[in-house]
């Protein structure tokens, strides 16, 4: 038995799916299970991410190709929601004009689900799914065929034709890894730029010679260029991470329609959309090893999102070393000054806050909890599906969104600005009271500590009391603490020196005083 449509209200046209009737605006894309999703989930306020977008239309696009190349799909229907696939895509002839932006804006204007929405991304799905069917009806209609009426679905079906040979269930977390490794390529970009800017500043400090510190106490010197030379390998050890994890989401499971058995999906469909899918994206993608599993599975996007964590958690370690290291100006240590960028406070003249860091590190600690939510969501998969999936797309994309303007930003607005104070690092280093460990080899460690627990009382640095004692010569202290003795292996001053030791003490075994 049918039920008789009402009549709907000026404006609107009206739709109907599996569960009635509902109305949509007369002149949106998007269709009856979209409008339902957006009553449904209105959460974020949020649309879903552009990345998603296209990458869920880079799908259809193929799955079209295909179908059309098994000979399921009419060459009219193939080439409308092609056609319509290229507008969103920005790639038609027309979609450098004015009028073929307004198009493309309008069609991405219908992306309306909250990424906060359920049903492992059936909304989604059907959002796409809709709006491609809806441009491609009336670009038909410019060829004569049909009513150009958007929701008349019997000219392009959303399910019948845009979804012909597939499931929400293989098409979304194909689109989740396609628009992940998009944003992969941008991360990978900003970090390069950010290792880069760290690199030429620890070139620049090379010679800047200043305290180590260890357990937040002194320790043996380590010039400013190391530090940062150092910074700059931590993100490209991160960088090789992010793209070893990028390879598992390489694989796809398109084709696994449902549950991973390839029901109404052909094995010729599923080879030409993997290899059409590549071509359109230009990534190397291949089809999943086994189509259930790869269904089942998210340890992929798990670990796309661990290796985001990760960075963050060495971005956020970086983040304090450069709070600690420009703390001040006056009470702190005051080693580097950081660009000015806005004023710190409204209430003490002249204050000047941190806050290009401060930035970095929220936008790290957002990816880390990020991350939580991606491992909690890919612990919850039942059987053979996880659904959460909307929410592993979201919270990834998210993180690699961000991640990328933040490692930009800083590069640019905060890393090629650092400066260094060369003489607060020499006056820190000549008070530290590690600087009696060079001479540990030449006077045995008892003596040495001695002298350095003498440093910390008396308040006089280390190389004033050897030079008291006697126990070596200017020239030869000098050499000694010579930077690049200090900082590089090897004994500084290579036992070339005897030292003159005070009475009760002995010398260490070994080559003490060796060519000296």
């Amino acid at each position: 038995m049918v039920d008789s449509a009402p009549t709907p209200r000026p404006g609107y046209r009206l739709e109907r799916d599996p569960l009635g009737f509902l109305e949509v605006p007369e002149d949106a894309y998007y269709g009856v299970q979209t409008a339902r999703a957006i009553a449904n989930f209105p959460i974020s306020g949020r649309r879903p991410d552009p990345a998603l977008v296209h990458a869920a239309v880079q799908v259809k696009k193929a799955a079209a190709r295909g179908n059309h190349g098994t000979g399921r799909l009419p060459v009219g229907l193939f080439e409308a929601i092609v056609r319509a696939a290229d507008e969103i895509l920005g790639l038609t002839p027309e979609s450098g004009s004015p009028e073929g932006r307004q198009q493309q804006a309008r069609l991405m204007d219908a992306f309306r689900v909250d990424p906060f929405q359920a049903g492992a991304g059936v909304s989604h799905n059907m959002n796409t799914n809709e709006v491609l069917a809806n441009r491609a009806i009336e670009l038909l209609w410019q060829r004569g065929v049909g009513s150009g009426r958007r929701g008349d679905y019997a000219v392009v079906s959303p399910n019948d034709h845009v979804n012909m040979a597939q499931s929400t269930n293989d098409t979304f977390p194909t689109a989740m890894r396609v628009a992940t490794l998009d944003r992969i390529r941008e991360v990978l970009r900003s970090l390069d730029l950010l290792a880069e800017a760290l690199d030429e500043r620890g070139r620049a400090f090379d010679g800047v010679l200043k305290s180590g510190r260890t357990h937040m106490q002194d320790a043996v010197p380590i010039r400013l260029g190391q530090e940062f030379a150092a910074y700059a390998l931590t993100l490209r050890r991160a960088r090789a991470r992010i793209l070893a994890a990028a390879e598992g989401i390489a694989e796809q499971n398109i084709g696994a329609t449902a549950v991973g058995t390839g029901l109404n999906a052909e094995p010729e469909y599923i080879e030409l959309v993997v290899r059409y899918l590549g071509e359109q994206t230009g990534y190397q993608l291949r089809g999943a090893e086994n189509l259930v599993h790869a269904t089942q599975s998210m340890a992929p996007m798990l670990d796309v999102s661990a290796s985001l964590r990760a960075l963050a958690v060495d971005l956020s370690k970086i983040m304090e070393d450069l709070l600690l290291m420009s703390s001040g100006p006056r009470t702190g240590f005051a080693e580097i000054r950081l660009p000015a960028k806005q004023p710190g406070s409204s209430i003490m003249p002249g204050k000047v806050n941190p806050v290009m860091v401060e930035n970095l590190s929220m936008i790290c600690y957002h990816v880390i909890g990020a991350d939580t939510a991606v491992a909690w969501a890919a612990s919850r998969g039942q059987l053979e599906l996880n659904v959460m999936m909307p929410l592993i797309a979201h919270e990834t994309l998210e993180s690699l969104r961000i991640l990328t303007s933040g490692c930009r930003v800083f590069a640019r607005e905060c890393v090629a600005g650092i400066e260094a104070d060369v003489e607060r690092n020499r006056e820190l280093l000549e008070q530290s009271s590690a600087m009696a460990t060079p001479i540990a080899p030449y006077v045995g460690y008892a003596l040495a500590a001695a002298i350095a627990k003498e440093a910390v009382a008396t308040g006089k640095t280390i190389r004033e009391l050897i030079l008291e004692k006697g126990i070596f010569q200017q020239d030869e202290l000098d050499q000694i603490l010579d930077p690049y003795e200090l900082t590089e292996p090897g004994v500084a001053g290579g036992f070339r020196f005897k030292p003159t030791l005070p009475p009760g003490f002995e010398p260490p075994t070994g080559p003490v005083g060796a060519g000296g």
